[in-house]
This record gives structure tokens, C-alpha cells and sequence, in this order.
């Protein structure tokens, strides 16, 4: 009975002792940033959580610029970016003792949005609009157009079969990387846009805005229109008199579409450095996952996304491997053009 009863005293022991091991395993892996890039990284979150029960890994959305904010002073892992990180954000990563490693995930084709109501959708479909000019949406967003451009009438060059309608605009904050690529592609510059228009960092707001209004039009990530394709119409775009053309997954990957454009997650260097003195197992783990078996399960695909080459997924995993710090630019062909 001693005998029996020492047995059962060791295999409690050892089962207690597996049970502390795995509970000192166990992180807690904090992300925030781009609501475009969200999808994405929620869907490769509940895929590594289900595998890897022992971590929990918790996505936040504060915008690009907002998530960058929490990135640089440590607050975060991990950051979604739907543009690079400014020289100014750099400098901020800087004085925080944050050094980071860019990591390409996705393609997204930046969609401008009208309800399916929206006048366009019929004329467009009817052959009688192509779709709309940069030259327009530079007419409806700029910062002259402010208190100005009010009516779908005031658009200029003036649109066919334009209504005498109030012009309902929904679009990203200025926290946003969104914002900050539709403004540079269509204004000129980062963050020149009008500020009377509907602002949102959460996406779902803003396709809720457009598609519940007949003279509403705004932009976001394709994801977001994809998921909602039964209540929005993506606009044809051109740019510069070429042709007008739809985001599509086509469109995007063979550089048709005039608003594509790569997205990123920065990760914290210190946290995938098995050196440092903050080494993170499960942040790593994470990000090997995301660009491995979440690339290999087609998860970016599956939320609406474009993947980028394979060859792309292999270098950063190269990069994470090698620690290889810096800004990691890519343009819209998926060629690298700053390190």
C-alpha cells in the first residue's frame, strides 16, 4: 500500500512538474495596429492558438500610425502596417530602444467603395462610365475641395448622370496607413485630404456608412469590401488617362490595378533574438507560423487578400532568421526598393 501510495505520490509529482513547465511556456503575444492588415493577422492568430493552445495571442486596432504609437515603446510584439514605417516613427522605435524587422505579409488593392443604390453602379454597369479618374477622386478629397466639392454635381471633370446629391464621404482617420497611401496616390502628398468627411480607424464602420447610403462613396482595404461585396461596388479606376480597371485578384497581381500596394508586420528584434535578454519562443513561433504554414494554408487568400510571391515569403523568413533590421520596402511589383 506505501509502495502503491509513493507511485501515485512521483506520478503527481511529475504531472505537476509537466504542468509548471508548460505554464511558464505559455505568452501572452500583443499586437495592434492596421485594420487592414487585421484580417489577416486574426485569422493566422486563431489558426497558431488552435495549434499552440499554450499561448494566447490578442490583435488589436488602432490604425497604422496608432499601432506604430504602441510598437516603439514595447508595448506591443507586433505591428500591422498597411504602408512603411515613417522616418518619424524610425526615430520613435529609436528613443525607445525598439529595433525592428519588416516582414512583407500580403498585396491589398486599395478599394473606393459606393453602395450598390450609388447612381455609378448603374452607370458603370450600363457601359455609359468606365469608372472614375484619379482626377475625380482628387476632386472630391483634396483640401480645396473642403466646404467646396459638397455635391455629387460639384465633382470635376463633371461625372455622367451625376444627381443633385449630397456627397456622403467615409474613410479612414489620419492614424491610418490607408489614408496615408490614398492621399499620397491621390492628393500628392501624405495626410492632404479635406477633414469634413466621416472618419473611422474600425473598418466595419465605414462600409456600414457607405452601404447605407445611396450618395456615399469611400475607401478601405479589399478585404473589407470583399466581405461585403453584396452590399458595395468597387470602382474602376483610372489613372493618368490609361484604362479603367477593377481590384481583382488578377488586377493586382499583374500590376493592372492603379491603387495595389504590399503590407507589412514589424516585429520587435528583441523578441526573436535568442541573444536578448527578452527572447520570446511563442512571439517567434508566431511569426514563423504566419509566414510558413498560415502562407502554406492559404489563410491570406481566404480574408480577401492577395499573396505575394513565394520567393518574397522566403527572404523575410531569411530576414527573421538573420535578425536583418531596416525599413524592407517593397513596391507594387513586390521588387525590393529600400533596405
Amino acid at each position: 500500500m506505501q509502495t502503491q501510495l509513493k507511485s501515485l505520490v512521483a506520478a503527481a509529482t511529475i504531472a505537476t512538474s509537466a504542468l509548471s513547465a508548460s505554464a511558464a511556456k505559455a505568452e501572452l503575444i500583443l499586437i495592434d495596429g492596421s485594420s487592414t492588415v487585421f484580417p489577416i493577422t486574426e485569422a493566422v492568430a486563431e489558426e497558431f492558438m488552435a495549434d499552440n493552445p499554450e499561448h494566447r495571442v490578442v490583435v488589436g486596432v488602432s490604425g497604422t500610425g496608432g499601432g506604430f504609437k504602441k510598437f516603439c515603446p514595447g508595448e506591443t510584439a507586433i505591428s500591422g502596417a498597411s504602408r512603411p514605417i515613417k522616418d518619424s516613427e524610425a526615430e520613435l522605435c529609436a528613443e525607445g530602444g525598439t529595433e525592428f524587422i519588416a516582414l512583407p505579409v500580403a498585396y491589398d488593392a486599395l478599394s473606393v467603395v459606393v453602395g450598390r443604390s450609388n447612381f455609378l453602379v448603374n452607370q458603370i454597369t450600363s457601359g455609359r462610365l468606365g469608372g472614375v479618374t484619379f482626377e475625380q477622386l482628387n476632386s472630391m478629397w483634396s483640401p480645396d475641395a473642403e466646404g467646396q466639392v459638397m455635391n455629387w454635381q460639384d465633382v470635376e471633370p463633371a461625372l455622367s448622370g451625376a444627381p443633385n446629391a449630397p456627397l456622403g464621404l467615409f474613410a479612414p482617420g489620419s492614424d491610418s496607413g490607408t489614408f496615408d497611401y490614398f492621399t499620397d496616390k491621390i492628393n500628392g502628398e501624405e495626410g492632404a485630404s479635406r477633414g469634413d468627411y466621416t472618419a473611422s480607424e474600425d473598418d466595419n464602420i465605414l462600409v456600414t456608412g457607405v452601404s447605407g447610403n445611396a450618395a456615399a462613396i469611400g475607401y478601405f482595404g479589399f478585404a473589407y469590401y470583399e466581405e461585403n461585396i453584396n452590399e458595395l461596388f468597387a470602382l474602376p479606376l483610372s489613372k493618368d488617362g490609361g484604362p479603367f480597371v477593377a481590384p481583382t485578384t488578377e488586377t493586382v497581381k499583374d500590376g493592372t490595378y492603379p491603387l495595389a500596394r504590399p503590407i507589412y508586420i514589424y516585429v520587435n528584434k528583441a523578441l526573436v533574438d535568442p541573444a536578448s535578454d527578452q527572447y520570446s519562443q511563442g512571439v517567434k513561433d508566431f511569426v514563423e507560423y504566419y509566414l510558413t504554414d498560415a502562407i502554406a494554408a492559404n489563410l491570406v487568400s481566404e480574408v480577401g487578400y492577395v499573396p505575394l510571391p513565394s520567393e518574397v515569403y522566403t527572404d523575410a523568413l531569411a530576414n527573421l532568421t538573420s535578425l536583418q533590421t531596416g525599413r524592407y520596402i517593397l513596391n507594387s511589383d513586390a521588387e525590393i526598393v529600400e533596405e
